[in-house]
């Protein structure tokens, strides 16, 4: 089995990306990071960037150990995880076959997370939450572009259509 992580930044598209992928390979399987509870799980990331921003912080035991009862089950020719690390997390890193990593600009990225996780919100707490971006996540997100992007073996442009970056991605698993 292949095991590739698919990479961006928030609302970057990996989500979208590795479900469409999932539905044209045969005997593929997803697991997506968000759906995980981990032990050590940074939630003050100033404090953790001014602490050296170890990617080990993060306990990934239970993504460890639903990749490997996938590993093991021998049912999946590919295993897609949605997921944010590269080969940055050394409890990952020995099971990654191919980290894709999708660039999409952080102004593209916000305004994809405003439409989608905002549409209810009021224009006061839209403001609020770009306050926030500015003084505290978007340093963040700058030093995951340049962490996890170069770790990454392949680069895709996020500002591409969806079915671009999908035939791109698709292409890449196809060769390994």
């Amino acid at each position: 089995m292949k095991i590739i992580a698919i990479g961006a930044v928030t609302a970057g598209g990996k989500t979208t990306v590795v479900n469409a992928i999932r539905s044209r390979l045969p005997r593929t399987a997803s697991l997506h990071f968000d759906d995980y509870t981990f032990e050590g799980e940074v939630e003050d990331f100033s404090k953790w960037l001014s602490e050296g921003a170890s990617y080990d912080v993060t306990d990934l035991s239970p993504l460890k150990a639903d990749v490997e009862h996938m590993i093991n089950s021998g049912e999946y020719d590919y295993l897609l995880l949605d997921y944010p690390y590269a080969y940055l997390n050394t409890m990952m890193k020995d099971y990654l076959d191919c980290c894709i990593f999708i660039d999409t600009p952080l102004d593209i990225a916000m305004a994809r997370r405003v439409l989608r996780d905002m549409n209810d919100a009021s224009a006061d707490d839209i403001r609020k939450e770009m306050d926030s971006y500015l003084k505290f996540a978007r340093v963040v997100y700058v030093h995951y572009l340049k962490t996890v992007l170069p770790s990454s073996d392949h680069v895709i442009d996020g500002t591409k259509d969806l079915e671009t970056i999908i035939n791109e991605i698709m292409e890449i698993i196809l060769k390994l």
